[in-house]
């Protein structure tokens, strides 16, 4: 594959030192909006390139099955790359589009464990960013009971910390959530950075319901 000048550029600059998502966030603000180069720096398959690929996608041309081509690549990536790659599609891209948001919706019980984690996830952010809760919860909550136990790794996590955040914004529901991660011991023992919540449900539904005074 033959790549541009600017691809080789950006290529050549990534391959220079270590790099931060920070500096892809300026890079891509050089660059603005430019789908072509996002559609050649995602076929180099190189991680950072990938990551900076999706900052500068025009939303736009992103169909159902241009997402799903996206996220079947993303697939192919080793554990820790694949996470951050498809929860940069969801922030940077997927979410800020009221059809993509339709299309995540319909995710819950996809075949794909990458889309069942972004429809877990996306319903955690509902909650996290301060919106009134949707008026899923009790049924998101026993869809979780159910299955989370079941569930590839990438999928548990989504799934728990939608239950964590029910679980601190609605006290209806907190003794359920809390309960599930005392039956499942999902995240138990799990050693943290200094300042972040740990994800073990009564831990994670303690610290942030004290933090927020609810």
């Amino acid at each position: 594959m033959k790549l541009s000048e600017e691809a080789e550029k950006i290529l050549t600059q990534l391959a220079k030192q270590p790099t931060k998502l920070g500096d892809l966030r300026n890079i891509a603000k050089a660059i603005k909006k430019n789908h072509k180069l996002a559609q050649e720096l995602w076929l180099t398959k190189n991680f950072y390139a990938r990551l900076l690929g999706i900052l500068v996608m025009d939303k736009k041309l992103l169909t159902e099955d241009v997402i799903s081509d996206l996220i079947n690549d993303i697939d192919q990536h080793e554990q820790a790359e694949k996470l951050q790659l498809i929860d940069w599609l969801m922030a940077n891209q997927l979410t800020k589009d009221k059809n993509n948001i339709g299309l995540i919706e319909s995710w819950k019980n996809n075949p794909s464990s990458l889309k069942r984690r972004v429809y877990w996830y996306h319903q955690a952010r509902l909650r996290w960013v301060g919106q009134s809760p949707p008026p899923n919860s009790a049924e998101l909550i026993s869809e979780i009971e159910n299955k989370i136990e079941t569930e590839p790794e990438e999928v548990q996590w989504a799934m728990n910390f939608t239950a964590a955040w029910i679980g601190v914004f609605e006290k209806k529901y907190r003794s359920s959530c809390v309960a599930l991660g005392e039956r499942t011991g999902l995240f138990k023992g799990e050693m943290v950075s200094k300042g972040c919540t740990p994800n073990y449900l009564p831990d994670f539904i303690a610290i942030e319901s004290k933090k927020r005074g609810i």
